[in-house]
């Protein structure tokens, strides 16, 4: 149910953005919103409080951020607390945030190595990642997992590309357990 939530909020707020012609300064003011909100949490809880009434909700969303994002983000804000799904803030706007990055064709890769890459192996990495994918741009995470032993395994999405050392040992070991001596 939530998923479906932030998709038809997500969606109605990215074709507002479109109509007004506003989709990278809504783009930006979602992520401000969402940093907000994860530095204090207590204004999530607030805004769901059930003792806290509908108005009162939408005062604390309009002292917190009028004026300091657009009158539509401000507008849409209010609708999500009308509506009664003010816990679902964030879910709403990552929804949105991750349907304008695959609109702009930027990605997010997760690249665990057995030590920490150098600057150079990491530009070779995104190099090599803007080639070979669709995107035009990436959001590079880099994991240090020593008991990969070597290698790396990148994610993008839901596609993983291993090529460690531990996940080869392992595929050798079943193939080897798969042999039949005569």
């Amino acid at each position: 149910m939530a998923k479906l939530v932030s998709k038809v909020y997500g969606d109605a707020l990215m074709q507002a953005a479109r109509e007004k012609d506003k989709l990278d300064a809504v783009f930006e003011e979602a992520k401000d919103i969402c940093l907000v909100f994860q530095d204090h949490q207590d204004l999530i809880h607030l805004l769901d409080h059930p003792q806290v009434v509908k108005e009162e909700k939408i005062q604390i969303i309009s002292n917190v951020f009028q004026g300091r994002v657009s009158d539509e983000m401000m507008g849409f804000l209010a609708a999500i607390v009308d509506k009664g799904r003010q816990n679902e803030i964030l879910s709403i706007l990552d929804y949105f945030i991750e349907q304008v990055k695959e609109e702009k064709r930027i990605g997010r890769a997760q690249v665990t190595s057995a030590v920490e890459l150098t600057e150079e192996q990491k530009k070779q990495v995104t190099d090599k990642l803007l080639t070979t994918t669709r995107y035009v741009e990436f959001e590079m995470n880099y994991i240090v997992d020593p008991s990969l032993i070597g290698g790396m395994v990148i994610r993008i999405g839901d596609r993983v590309v291993d090529s460690s050392i531990k996940t080869q040992l392992y595929e050798l070991k079943k193939q080897l357990l798969e042999v039949q001596l005569a």
